[in-house]
């Protein structure tokens, strides 16, 4: 009975801390809509105001790791919990820019923190069998609150002052985190505690075979300095060369940006009223919440490296696709500062103000640049680990007085300097019906996308971070990876529309193809398979490989 009230309070613990990032990745979107009302926020007080949270998410990778390492896993939850609750209050009472600012960087600090640590706690708290089940419903988490955040972005859209309500409602799911946390046992590899804990047999939950194989070859816990990651020490090296490789290769198959593309690509096919707009994007967060319910189910059983190569392949086909098809059949891309707003600045589609640009037509092969840029940035569910924010922010730095800058692109797509409009030959260079087949593939291989990063390199990603290193640094180890993940999706988000300048929309997908071909061969040949294998057993198979 203990066991299994364990394992469920450990999967509510897993489950709540992705709700409480996924929502705060995406609530931004209709909250800022509001804000730059209230507060009338110019373009770059705009900017600052999303990029708060990834500053504050970048401290707490740099920072994080020691305290998860220092003080425990389960000491770490509860406190990120109580900065979240006093980031949350701070904003829902905010008078001012510069308090919404404060406060959005508090969440992101305590959301990072947090996202690191649940990941670990819960994958030393369950027996092996388990481990990939329950971290990944983590990831899961994160996208239901994605579609949370969504919904009620919408409820609140015709609220007066709707965003304190958005914003005080994330209280909600981190005061019952902190509750379920407090009825779980003081985390068995915290330091101080491994000899009285572990020594014993592993860990509660674990099986009988488990406790036997613990006995037989008695497992000594090490101190680790940070440096240690880089020495050939018990093979460290190479671990961190995995660790880095698998959220590096995460970004620069191009999430945050396919996915920031995904509602115009709605427009192009055809959604072009407000409701089917946003049921288009419900859809895709949909799709993503099934395929990672999928990668949960399938953790355990066909195992990490096989759903990271599966996925990978799925997503190199995808990217490639998108890549030929926007070649034949170009979609209209333009910057904007008032449209792109928010990571998810499709969710604009609901406010009023902006109702009248859209054109009356419901199918537009090529959309105006107008429409388009309504839902530039997308649903945004490159959240798996949410600098989708900045990708959107970005768009807003290069404020084009004059649209006579507008210049057409080549066959290629490329442009020049000033805003983007169409992005290709002439209308008549395709037929009508030609360019309706294609942007359904177009969207279709969108969907794979979405779905093969959610069963890859989404949920395995942070499962895999959380099994390779022993005990002793692993809090340290996984904030050091979490923060080149972060400083990769800033890189990928900052330099996409440049890159686009330079070498136009479709090479764009397709280099982000070959990317996801090295993926696979860096996967096959460093990452090992951990399925089934206690984080002993994993960490003595890596020190013995050299």
């Amino acid at each position: 009975g203990r066991a299994l009230l364990v394992l469920l309070l450990s999967a509510t613990v897993s489950l709540l801390g992705g709700l409480i990032f996924g929502y705060e990745l995406g609530i931004i979107s209709g909250a800022l809509l509001q804000l730059q009302t209230d507060f009338h926020l110019s373009c770059f007080k705009q900017e600052v105001l999303v990029s708060a949270v990834l500053i504050g998410a970048l401290l707490a990778s740099l920072g994080g790791g020691i305290l998860i390492d220092r003080h425990g896993r389960r000491r770490a939850i509860l406190v990120s919990n109580l900065v979240l609750l006093v980031g949350s209050l701070i904003l829902t009472l905010a008078r001012s820019f510069t308090v919404l600012v404060i406060g959005r960087m508090t969440v992101g600090f305590a959301t990072s923190v947090s996202s690191m640590a649940c990941c670990i706690y819960v994958s030393e708290m369950v027996a092996a069998h388990q481990r990939g089940l329950l971290v990944s419903l983590y990831e899961v988490g994160i996208t239901v609150g994605i579609l949370l955040s969504y919904a009620l972005n919408y409820v609140f859209a015709d609220v007066d002052e709707g965003w304190r309500y958005m914003f005080g409602l994330a209280i909600a799911p981190t005061v019952m985190q902190f509750l379920s946390i407090l009825f779980l046992p003081v985390n068995p590899v915290k330091l101080s505690s491994w000899d009285s804990d572990c020594q014993k047999g592993l860990i509660p939950l674990q099986d009988t075979e488990d406790r036997a194989a613990a006995k037989r070859e008695p497992y000594q816990e090490k101190h680790y300095s940070f440096l240690d990651l880089f020495r050939t020490r018990d093979n460290m090296r190479r671990r961190t060369l995995v660790g880095l490789g698998l959220v590096l290769f995460q970004q620069f198959t191009g999430q945050p940006n396919v996915l920031g593309y995904a509602s115009k690509i709605f427009h192009s096919v055809g959604f072009q009223s407000n409701s089917s707009a946003i049921l288009a994007s419900v859809g895709l967060g949909a799709i993503k919440v099934v395929a990672t319910l999928v990668a949960m189910a399938l953790a355990d059983k066909a195992g990490r490296r096989v759903l990271l190569m599966a996925g990978c392949v799925v997503m190199a086909v995808s990217v490639t696709t998108i890549g030929l098809t926007s070649r034949m059949a170009p979609l209209a891309m333009a910057r904007d500062c008032k449209a792109a707003t928010g990571p998810n600045a499709s969710h604009s589609l609901t406010q009023h103000p902006l109702t009248p640009v859209f054109p009356q037509s419901a199918v537009s092969p090529v959309p105006p640049a107008s429409a388009a840029v309504k839902s530039q940035a997308g649903p945004g569910f490159a959240a798996t680990r949410g600098l989708t924010k900045v990708f959107a922010s970005t768009q807003s730095k290069e404020v084009v007085p004059n649209s006579s800058l507008s210049q057409k692109r080549d066959l290629v797509g490329q442009s020049k300097k000033g805003v983007l409009e169409s992005t290709g030959p002439p209308l008549g260079a395709a037929p009508w019906a030609q360019r309706a087949v294609l942007n359904w593939i177009t969207l279709l291989s969108m969907m794979a996308f979405v779905s093969a990063f959610s069963i890859g390199f989404g949920p395995m990603t942070w499962l895999v971070l959380s099994e390779i290193y022993p005990a002793g640094i692993r809090g340290r180890a996984f904030a050091f990876c979490n923060s080149f993940n972060w400083a990769g999706n800033l890189l990928i988000s900052l330099s996409f529309l440049d890159l686009i300048d330079a070498i136009g929309f479709s090479w764009m997908f397709l280099l982000y193809g070959l990317v996801g071909v090295m993926a696979v061969i860096f996967i096959y040949v460093f990452v090992p398979e951990t399925k089934g294998q206690s984080l002993e057993e994993i960490d003595q198979q890596f020190s013995r490989k050299r």
